[in-house]
């Protein structure tokens, strides 16, 4: 029997869960169109579709902002149509071998800058910026970088008085510890200094392949954030970003220096990375390490036959092919249309 939602999306098959419920791919029966949709039992103790579709309208016609198509209820869930994207940037990084080239990641700096300062210029902080809530899009959307997942997000300021919220103390840890800045671990309520905070170790994660405060080993959430914390305060951020361009600390010691309502300066952070990139010669031609790693698995097809073609780079006894096509074959579990890219320059 085939099942709908909202009276004109075929469910289809799951393609993601998370802690909120399942996503699942459809189609829109009337234009064909495949859409993304998520499921959240209407039992769920801590519910937050509803919230998260109120903010995607408030975010709606930002570049880099997935649409809504439908929100309301079926049966047993709590449902939101929503635009169907591509892998995230870790599904990438994973796909990467786990590292981003210098170009790669400061075209994606470029990019998440952006995202955060749209949504902060609509008053909300997203609180839990990580690799897994930035997704690259589909079709002619396929180097625009997407900015997901908006649950933990919080309201900083009034919108029609701009009165920024109250500093506060004793607050519990809100998003992915391993990218919190360090006053989120302190306790301290979270601004918009936050954000880009989390967007440098983001930067760092994917130079360096991981963090310093990954892997380490505790007998309880509680422990663990406090280990994270004290190795995240107690590494100097010159020795993070050792052996990496000056300007990844100068980003990180800036964001730093921001007091709780200060308005970070985007365009001052945005200028710096691009002063490298430019600096080192890369053109703004969005070929991203993802992009020639399916080219050259594409281009090793033709030899499939005889021995492994200089296109299939080996990935840990994994060639580039086999996870091409565990991320991005049509036939996967997950719905990565990578393999038809297109190469139209995306607005930032």
């Amino acid at each position: 029997m085939e099942l709908r939602v909202g009276g004109k999306f075929r469910l289809g098959r799951k393609i993601g869960s998370g802690s909120f419920g399942d996503i699942y791919i459809g189609t829109n029966v009337q234009t064909s169109e495949e859409v993304a949709i998520k499921l959240e039992s209407i039992k769920s103790k801590h519910p937050q579709l509803l919230y998260e579709s109120k903010l995607y309208k408030i975010l709606a016609g930002g570049v880099g902002v997935p649409n809504v198509h439908w929100y309301g209820v079926e049966g047993d869930y709590n449902v939101m149509v929503i635009d169907l994207l591509g892998p995230s940037l870790e599904d990438l990084f994973s796909f990467c071998n786990r590292k981003f080239s210098l170009k790669t990641t400061l075209m994606l700096a470029d990019q998440m800058i952006n995202r955060v300062e749209y949504m902060h210029a609509k008053n909300f902080i997203h609180r839990d910026i990580k690799p897994d809530n930035f997704l690259i899009g589909l079709g002619k959307k396929a180097n625009q970088v997407h900015i997901i997942d908006f649950g933990l997000a919080k309201k900083y300021r009034d919108p029609k008085t701009q009165q920024h919220i109250p500093y506060r103390e004793n607050k519990a840890l809100t998003g992915t510890a391993r990218y919190a800045s360090v006053n989120t671990h302190l306790g301290i309520e979270q601004s918009r200094r936050d954000d880009l905070e989390a967007v440098g170790y983001v930067l760092m994660y994917f130079n360096r392949g991981s963090l310093p405060w990954q892997g380490l080993k505790a007998n309880s959430k509680k422990e663990k954030y406090e280990k994270i914390m004290e190795k995240k305060m107690s590494t100097p951020i010159e020795v993070l970003c050792k052996h990496f361009p000056c300007e990844f600390a100068t980003y990180l010691n800036y964001c730093r220096s921001l007091r709780f309502e200060d308005r970070p300066d985007y365009a001052y952070l945005r200028r710096l990375l691009k002063d490298l990139f430019f600096r080192e010669g890369y053109q703004y031609d969005f070929v991203f390490d993802w992009t020639i790693l399916n080219y050259q698995s594409k281009e090793g097809a033709s030899s499939r036959r005889r021995e492994a073609s200089p296109g299939e780079r080996s990935l840990g006894g994994t060639t580039a092919r086999s996870l091409q096509q565990a991320f991005f074959s049509p036939a996967s579990s997950r719905i990565f249309s990578i393999m038809h890219m297109h190469p139209s320059v995306p607005r930032t």
